[in-house]
């Protein structure tokens, strides 16, 4: 008898509790870089994702994190996004062989400022047709473009100042968009993975490379690298990505609930960035770097042979359209900017 009224409060309980309450969703989050809020400003985004999304699900979704790189390179985790319920933050790298035509958003000094990049990422034609576009080629749902670090800087053994000073050097390079601007200074550009930069920077591999002040200071290359050139050449963003099917097999209030964590951890998260960005470069100053701002006539030559180079390369990638597009609404973003 005292076993079936156990019996009996215990389905009571279960019945008690709502519906869907029982088995949170559980997604799995991918990305570049370390588990630290200060030095990866991907991870402080995810992190304020995790926290915003279940907060609004009340524990219906939960998100696990996968830092560092956990669940693959950034080509396999392409794979897993397009074909799993995963959720991926992608580099332009990481999209280049699935959606070439956001390289036409990188094109070398494109934005004039941070609010110019936000304007153009958040409400542009170009924006609105790439979301569509590669949901149409790939299954993937572009949910928002993540600040991560500021606008890149050059760092290098030798000091740079305008783009005569590469002459002769070997830089590192994200991808083949950054060889083409790098050849266009006169120096060569190889494609190193992440992993082994600071390796090919002290035994001389390269020269140099190009990274927002957060990723030289997340991979201690102030220890191989004496010169810092603020060129503010591309503005640092990264993709975040949900699988298609996933998306669509939430509820409407979770989908809901997804999109405001996303837009709201993205907004925290540029504010963090940009208000860190003076700080870094002290730090790296205090740890022997010595940084150089380019004058307006350096910035211009910079552009004028950095610019085209790149936009020939992304002729052979992509059609004009998308291009002139980008070109169109950079300029539309800029004017917005500086209002």
């Amino acid at each position: 008898m005292k076993r079936m009224k156990l019996l009996s409060l215990v389905l009571m309980l279960v019945m008690a509790i709502p519906a869907g309450a029982l088995a949170a969703t559980t997604i799995k989050m991918s990305y570049n870089g370390p588990p630290s809020d200060t030095d990866n400003a991907v991870h402080y985004f995810a992190s304020h994702f995790k926290q915003l999304l279940e907060k609004e699900t009340a524990g219906a979704i939960e998100v696990s994190l996968f830092p560092n790189s956990q669940l693959g390179n950034e080509e396999q985790r392409m794979e897993q996004v397009m074909s799993g319920p995963i959720i991926n933050v992608a580099s332009y790298g990481g999209l280049q062989t699935v959606f070439p035509e956001m390289f036409a958003t990188n094109i070398p000094f494109l934005f004039n400022s941070y609010k110019a990049a936000h304007v153009f990422f958040d409400t542009s034609d170009f924006m609105k047709k790439a979301r569509a576009t590669l949901r149409e080629r790939t299954g993937i749902e572009l949910l928002d473009v993540v600040e991560e670090g500021g606008f890149l800087a050059f760092t290098s053994n030798a000091p740079i100042h305008s783009p005569a000073d590469f002459k002769g050097l070997k830089f590192r390079a994200m991808d083949t968009s950054q060889v083409a601007m790098y050849e266009a200074f006169g120096a060569s550009g190889t494609p190193i993975p992440w992993t082994e930069v600071y390796l090919a920077l002290k035994t001389g591999v390269a020269d140099g490379q190009m990274n927002p002040p957060t990723y030289i200071i997340m991979g201690s290359l102030y220890e191989v690298q004496k010169y810092l050139c603020l060129a503010n050449v591309q503005y640092s963003d990264q993709f975040l990505l949900i699988n298609g099917e996933l998306l669509d097999s939430l509820s409407d209030a979770q989908r809901t609930a997804l999109r405001k964590a996303s837009h709201e951890a993205n907004v925290l998260t540029r504010e963090f960035v940009e208000s860190q960005v003076q700080d870094r470069v002290k730090f790296l100053e205090s740890k022997g770097m010595t940084s150089y701002t380019p004058t307006a006539a350096e910035s211009a030559q910079f552009k004028n042979l950095g610019s085209p180079s790149y936009i020939t390369w992304l002729k052979e990638q992509v059609e004009q359209p998308w291009i002139d597009l980008a070109i169109k609404d950079a300029a539309t973003a800029n004017a917005q900017g500086a209002q």
